[in-house]
């Protein structure tokens, strides 16, 4: 059983039977989920319902305590604007279907005057005659003029008053202060170029002409 919270739960199976909720979840996410499908429920049933008496009526009907039942609705408002969308594509969908049945059925009847007012209806539910907007976003989006500059005042802030003396000042005091410090000079590096990359590699053709590499077996011939 996968142990997630009510939340995720709700988002992946708000509408799933009660078997695959138990079979699923825990018991005690399986009966919250299906507490907040009720409240779901009621509240697509009457929108105009007040918090106070679903929560009443969630409490009663399930003998949980009012606490609990005001958890289960803070679930079911951040959940609503999802599932109102969800709900709304769909009834998209199923109206689109009903209108191609719609087209189907007085096509095979021969009905032209039907055909055309759904084809008219189809047209006009999915815009057909209105151009798609072309997403331009990010024309929108112009490069800000930034000025390099070394002035903290752009940022609200007070320059200190003779700046590089300060910093002067105050590295001598800690170098004074602390003998660690010292300033370090660039040195080239010693990479031994000549001796990591020679010029040109001994030919390996002639490794064995004087007999130093042969095979040791040989030795005793």
């Amino acid at each position: 059983m996968a142990n997630i919270s009510a939340l995720e739960a709700c988002k992946k199976d708000l509408y799933s039977d009660r078997a695959t909720l138990m079979e699923r979840y825990p018991l005690a996410t399986a009966e919250r989920v299906i507490r907040i499908r009720d409240m779901h429920q009621m509240y697509m049933a009457e929108p105009g319902s007040s918090c106070r008496s679903i929560v009443s009526e969630i409490a009663r009907r399930y003998g949980v305590t009012e606490k609990c039942a005001y958890a289960d609705l803070r679930i079911v408002k951040e959940l609503l604007p999802t599932l109102t969308e969800s709900k709304r594509n769909f009834a998209r969908w199923r109206a689109n279907e009903m209108m191609l049945e719609t087209y189907a059925a007085a096509k095979a009847k021969g009905n032209v005057a039907i055909m055309a007012t759904t084809a008219a209806n189809y047209a006009k539910f999915n815009r057909i005659d209105v151009e798609d907007e072309s997403d331009d976003r990010y024309s929108e989006i112009v490069i800000q003029p930034f000025v390099p500059t070394t002035d903290p005042r752009v940022l609200g802030i007070e320059p200190i008053p003779n700046l590089r003396e300060t910093i002067k000042r105050l590295t001598d005091k800690y170098k004074a202060e602390v003998i660690d410090i010292q300033d370090v000079k660039y040195e080239e590096a010693d990479l031994q170029e000549d001796l990591l990359f020679p010029a040109s590699a001994p030919d390996s053709s002639n490794d064995n002409h004087d007999g130093r590499n042969e095979d040791p077996r040989k030795s005793g011939d």
